[in-house]
């Protein structure tokens, strides 16, 4: 028999007059607490042992406020054992709880992650107020048993019992899944018609419901109507924003609201710096982390983690470093977040020391070994790559998913092993995925395999015919290998099924305005100055050895308008725009929404060491920080 129903079979005994609990009295049977004795201060005082020894000793005589003092201590200190012999003792004294100290029972066995048991009491209860409903919901809410919670919502309303704000706000929190914004919408309507909708609680759980749902828009309307608002749903807008990728509207709500004179805590901090992290913005979160400091916040784990991902993300690995090596306290996902971090600069070799270190503090997880295999891929690490997953499995024993597969994958292709990466996916436990495909195809393109690049291009045109990155590549594929019938069939299976090329683009943040480039761009104000420019630096850097690399123009046209075209990219744009606007030292930062060409990259690290000027390019797939002429990257990205 399971010791968490044995207080419930104890209702079914029918006890004998000679085996009923005896009623003891100071006449018959002297104790140490007399009956008028208070058991109350034993338990605010921490003495819940004691307190328990005097309710055994008074036996029948326990009333009202020293049960509710002893359950209030039990449900304080999660005192599963001890809040059963409380319970016991009611059932052996014949005791019948009010609905208070009933609920106060479910209240108990909820803290204590007793459901069913909590379940049976509130099923037991002769009568059930909004707060025993509400308790029961919360349980299963906190436990992730959505389909409980809303189960028993239903039950609740069927029963005639109507809600108040905090059983909204709570069973708000199970509307997730498939079908949660069809359940959130319902329980929205009920909190119309019931006036509970303006209600702070309320309010900021539906903004959340619909933010985890990617409504962002409804989050938006919710929170704009709130006629007062806490950190909590200042925060959830927030959060929901930057979820969904959304990291300029985030940034402009927390400067709408900071000037509001909203109260920050580290949790709204850590959801804008995650903003920050998608805009790669570097000064922003500078201003952040000057903020947290001046509004004295303790500087928890995971606000440290956020700031160690944020500054890793803006391309300033050392101020990355330094938060790191200064913590009290390490989490793994702190190092995870350094691990990544070394990894998407393309030092290999640091992923690699700072994992060694990892193993001997903490225990590594799946997260780990996805940093430290996607590190050594992106510097060229194959052997050490294939080393670490082989200590996940056999070392750690580890079971692999699908993400690590896809690292090891990228590793292989990334090194020209393109058969044996396509061999590990023929035979690895899972479905290949759209991303190991797109990867694969990238490394044919990268080492010129014509061949399988033509077979992995058909899986992907068949599996997300409307993508145009895979219609690029295997053009560049093709326009590489000389192929130009093949170019001009695949540009016209594009035309046919509308499919367009995503433009490339560049900006460059000067004077804390954004600048955005296009390749060839001729809209922007000083476009005659910046041409100029690049021809300058065109010139300079030929004097130093530089000769473009015409195999990056994927059109069939002369050299002399290969080179044209060549110097109208956007990150050259940009380079020569930061060399204009930004005072001499100051590192150049630049972002790229597609990947760094071969002419581009060779192009910023000459006039990186003609120039004597550092450049940080972020492109879609990593950072490249060339100081003088040399880039992290070692040419192996």
């Amino acid at each position: 028999m399971h010791g968490r129903s044995r207080v419930f079979l104890l209702r079914r005994i029918h006890f004998k007059d000679s085996d009923r609990p005896r009623q003891l009295s100071c006449q018959t049977s002297p104790s140490p607490l007399p009956p008028d004795s208070n058991l109350k201060p034993l338990c605010l005082q921490g003495r819940l042992h004691e307190a328990l020894s005097g309710m055994a000793t008074l036996g029948a005589e326990v009333r009202f406020h020293w049960y509710d003092a002893l359950l209030t201590a039990c449900i304080d200190r999660r005192a599963f054992l001890e809040g059963q012999l409380v319970h016991a003792h009611m059932i052996k004294s014949q005791y019948l709880p009010s609905m208070y100290l009933a609920t106060r029972l479910l209240i108990m066995y909820v803290k204590c992650d007793s459901l069913n048991d909590a379940r049976h009491m509130l099923e037991a209860m002769p009568e059930r107020n909004v707060v025993s409903w509400t308790a029961m919901i919360s349980g299963y809410s906190q436990k992730g048993h959505r389909a409980e919670a809303l189960e028993l919502f239903v039950k609740m309303m069927e029963a005639g019992q109507l809600p108040d704000e905090y059983t909204l706000a709570t069973v708000l929190t199970s509307c997730t899944g498939p079908f949660g914004p069809k359940h959130g919408r319902q329980i929205h309507s009920l909190a119309l018609k019931t006036n509970f909708d303006s209600h702070m609680f309320v309010g900021s759980s539906l903004l959340d419901m619909y933010a985890k749902a990617s409504e962002i828009e409804d989050a938006r309307r919710v929170f704009d109507m709130l006629p007062d608002r806490d950190v909590v749903s200042c925060t959830a807008i927030i959060s929901g924003y930057a979820q969904l990728g959304l990291d300029a509207e985030a940034l402009e709500v927390f400067k709408l609201l900071h000037k509001e004179g909203m109260e920050c805590n580290y949790v709204t901090f850590s959801c804008l710096l995650n903003a920050l992290s998608g805009l790669a913005a570097l000064d922003y979160g500078r201003q952040v982390h000057g903020l947290v400091i001046r509004c004295e916040l303790p500087f928890y784990v995971v606000l440290q983690n956020s700031l160690i991902d944020m500054y890793s993300k803006c391309g300033s690995l050392i101020y990355s470093r330094k938060i790191f090596d200064n913590m009290l306290e390490r989490s793994v996902i702190s190092w995870n977040a350094m691990l990544a971090g070394y990894g998407k600069h393309g030092l290999g070799s640091e992923v690699v020391r700072l994992f060694k270190s990892m193993v001997q503090e903490v225990r590594p997880d799946g997260v780990s070994f996805m940093a430290v295999l996607s590190g050594c891929s992106h510097g060229g690490l194959v052997d050490e790559g294939l080393d670490f997953f082989d200590f996940m499995v056999n070392g750690q024993r580890m079971k692999p998913d699908i993400g690590h597969y896809g690292c090891v994958i990228d590793l292989l292709g990334r090194a020209g092993r393109i058969e044996k990466a396509l061999d590990l996916m023929k035979c690895m436990p899972f479905e290949p995925t759209i991303a190991m495909w797109g990867s694969l195809l990238g490394a044919c393109r990268v080492h010129a395999n014509v061949s399988i690049g033509e077979f992995v291009a058909q899986k992907l045109l068949d599996i997300e015919p409307e993508n145009s990155g895979n219609f690029v590549i295997l053009s560049n594929i093709y326009a590489a290998a000389g192929r130009w019938q093949d170019v001009a069939r695949v540009r016209e299976l594009m035309k046919e099924r509308t499919v367009t090329k995503e433009p490339g683009r560049s900006w460059i943040n000067l004077d804390k305005t954004m600048h955005t480039f296009y390749s060839s761009d001729r809209l922007h104000p000083q476009r005659e100055q910046i041409n100029a420019k690049i021809m300058e630096l065109y010139e300079r850097i030929k004097e130093a050895g530089y000769v473009p690399d015409l195999s990056c123009v994927l059109h069939d046209v002369d050299d002399e308008q290969k080179e044209s075209m060549l110097l109208g990219h956007s990150e050259k744009l940009a380079i020569a725009f930061g060399l204009m606007g930004s005072t001499p030292c100051k590192l150049i930062r630049i972002t790229k929404n597609l990947r760094i060409c071969v002419d581009c990259h060779n192009f910023a690290k000459y006039v990186s060491k003609v120039y004597a000027r550092d450049i940080s390019l972020r492109d879609s797939n990593r950072f490249h920080l060339i100081v003088r002429g040399t880039c992290t990257c070692g040419d192996y990205w």
